[in-house]
């Protein structure tokens, strides 16, 4: 069995990496200390290449029709093959990895490797924003927005963009959704749900309860009008 993980950087993550690693999953190697599968340059040059295939429509909003339509090109696939090379290599019966930047190729992923497990990590944005990502600049992936030299404006058009991403691409056929925040608080019952969706017995991993809601504590900006729909969705509460 095949498991990935789609999640923004600093939504969380490492802890469902270091529980599958825990768990008797084979991540890949070498891992950094957030269980994301090294190096990344590949993937990163992945990310690049798929950039060329969503139209900008200003006011950031974009248009993935082409990169859903079109077909995947050769360099995209050697890329990810070769950054995927001692996962897919292993015999391990349960193996995966998780890397951020994953969100943001999504919709090939899913057409590369229809039939494995997804899981889809959230957290509330108003914390996800606060600390600094390499996909903070989407530039830096050629993604193309309205940057406003704003850092705390441009994380928090990253998240949408990795919203919407996820939001354009047909779900695939196993599709598991977590929030942080229940791993958090609710952990028993999470990895209860993970397993079932696995097949395979989780294991529990310390969980830190500080690391929700820091954004009452923060005096910078961490509220933007275009969050307001998904934290409905995704059952977060606005102060």
């Amino acid at each position: 069995m095949l498991i990935t993980v789609i999640g923004r950087g600093h939504s969380g993550t490492r802890s469902i990496s270091h529980t599958l690693t825990a768990s008797g999953v084979f991540m890949g190697e070498p891992l950094n200390v957030s269980g994301d599968l090294l190096p990344p340059g590949k993937m990163y040059d992945a990310c690049r290449v798929f950039a060329r295939y969503v139209d900008y429509k200003e006011n950031n909003r974009w248009d993935f029709t082409r990169a859903l339509e079109a077909e995947i090109p050769a360099e995209f696939k050697t890329l990810i093959e070769e950054y995927l090379h001692s996962v897919l290599s292993s015999d391990a019966p349960y193996k995966g990895w998780k890397i951020p930047e994953t969100t943001l190729v999504y919709p090939w992923i899913v057409r590369m490797f229809p039939d494995i497990r997804y899981i889809f990590w959230v957290r509330d944005p108003r914390d996800c924003i606060l600390g600094a990502h390499l996909t903070d600049d989407l530039g830096d992936f050629g993604v193309k927005y309205d940057k406003t030299g704003d850092v705390r404006h441009d994380r928090a058009v990253s998240w949408l963009y990795q919203r919407e991403i996820v939001r354009a691409t047909p779900e695939p056929k196993y599709a598991l959704k977590v929030r942080f925040e229940d791993m958090v608080f609710d952990q028993d019952n999470t990895i209860a749900r993970i397993s079932d969706f696995l097949g395979i017995p989780i294991a529990k991993i310390e969980m830190r309860p500080d690391s929700v809601g820091r954004y009452k504590t923060d005096s910078g900006t961490h509220m933007f009008d275009f969050f307001e729909g998904d934290m409905e969705e995704l059952g977060y509460e606005p102060d």
